[in-house]
């Protein structure tokens, strides 16, 4: 089951770099989430500020993608990837100067600029992913960046965990400066074919008009664009649990940890450490299984999604029901293995039909309304625990009835396109 994903890493140069690039910058990824949570837990003490941090993550991110997007279609997607990784690698080295509460808005600052830069990278990476592996290989190449995500999850927040508690804060951060130069080093070494790399240059008057490009060519397709907003549907879910596992860790489920003679007490760093593990094997293994027991065809990959809404739906209320930190990282690897699901077929969909020429500015598309939908989902969690009173597994169940909706409204479009076409000449394979 796994040898065809040890082939395309072998057969494919320039996956191969790619992937390489994915892996390390992954691994700092977790540790500069892991240190960002410690930090702004350790500089104050509100859910609001939490949510705050994972709003600075995605609403720039939602910003700029649709710029983004015309970068993407319109210069080398490859160096659009580095330059943003070596300018992301510049900005973490200022995370080390926040050391007081009254610095507390330079950290935010920096997160923002960090994911502004991320904006530029997620959809070049989505759209070359298409240009270098055949289209045969595509639902391959995407399970396995999951995989790849996931297993980086479990591995790089251990490491991460571990680093933050025992070593600071700022070991952290140096490690996410050298892991965002190296994922620079291994996307400078593909080599994208002559028509990818020369592109079609447009004035800025042109550039400004073309950044609605990937909402007007979605238009026209209305099942693509239902399809681009899986990942949205999802995220207006699974948003709020990003600031919820925090909360979990900090104030429900902490544990302690003792290293040589040095006791860490009540660290909620080492038991978010173990749920971000857990959640690993969801989001890794789940779309591996899924896609052996399902297949690739078009119609498959819809049947996979229905099944990711599901699974998802359970997950959350099973977290919010949890009595035990065991109970509640079971039903995280169930609630993991659906947005993953979700995660992995839409995006393999959507790189089969869309063309080449719009495909950096749909997937933009798709990122900014992504991040739009998570950062709501994100703003409620702390507005529902600080002006409301809410708990956090009252803010987790009320997730669940929203999940209740979303799985609803993905019922009714799929029974209306499971027969059609996704696109205008397109032949459903079954």
């Amino acid at each position: 089951m796994f040898r065809e994903y040890v082939d395309l890493l072998k057969n494919n140069r320039n996956y191969r770099y790619l992937w390489l690039g994915y892996l390390v910058s992954q691994i700092g990824d977790w540790f500069n989430l892991l240190a960002s949570a410690a930090l702004i837990a350790g500089l104050t003490n509100t859910g609001t500020a939490l949510s705050y941090l994972f709003l600075a993550r995605f609403l720039p991110q939602f910003l700029f993608s649709p710029f983004a997007g015309v970068l993407a279609d319109r210069y080398d997607r490859r160096w659009v990837m580095i330059v943003s990784d070596v300018l992301r690698g510049v900005t973490v080295l200022g995370f080390l100067l926040v050391r007081e509460p009254s610095q507390v808005w330079l950290f935010y600052v920096l997160t923002v600029v960090q994911f502004m830069l991320s904006a530029l990278f997620v959809p070049a990476r989505t759209a070359v992913l298409a240009n270098i592996v055949r289209p045969q290989e595509l639902v391959t190449a995407n399970a396995l960046d999951s995989l790849t995500w996931s297993s980086m999850l479990a591995f790089g927040a251990l490491l991460g965990g571990l680093a933050t508690a025992v070593f600071g804060i700022s070991t952290a951060y140096v490690v996410n400066f050298f892991t965002f130069l190296l994922s620079a080093f291994f996307i400078a070494q593909m080599v994208l074919p002559q028509s990818v790399r020369v592109r079609q240059r447009r004035t800025w008057r042109q550039t400004w008009t073309e950044m609605a490009g990937g909402w007007h060519y979605l238009r026209g397709e209305p099942v693509l664009l239902g399809l681009t907003l899986v990942k949205a549907g999802g995220s207006l879910v699974w948003g709020a649990i990003n600031v919820l596992e925090i909360n979990y860790a900090e104030q429900i489920f902490p544990m302690s940890l003792v290293w040589g003679n040095t006791a860490v007490e009540n660290s909620g760093t080492l038991t978010l450490t173990i749920i971000y593990t857990v959640s690993g094997l969801g989001t890794g293994l789940g779309p591996i299984f899924m896609r052996h027991w399902l297949g690739d065809s078009v119609a498959r990959l819809l049947t996979g999604i229905t099944v990711g809404f599901g699974l998802l739906t359970v997950g959350l209320l099973g977290l919010g029901l949890a009595p035990t930190l065991l109970v509640f990282t079971l039903f995280t690897v169930v609630r993991t293995v659906g947005t993953w699901v979700l995660w992995v077929f839409s995006a393999a969909l959507l790189q089969m039909v869309v063309p080449d020429q719009v495909r950096g500015r749909v997937f933009a598309f798709e990122f900014a309304i992504l991040t739009l939908t998570q950062s709501i989902s994100i703003y409620w969690a702390g507005f529902a625990q600080d002006t409301l009173g809410w708990s956090v597994p009252t803010v987790t169940l009320s997730m669940f009835a929203l999940s209740i909706v979303v799985l609803g409204g993905w019922l009714l479009f799929y029974s209306h396109i499971r027969t059609r076409p996704l696109l205008k000449g397109d032949v459903r394979a079954e």
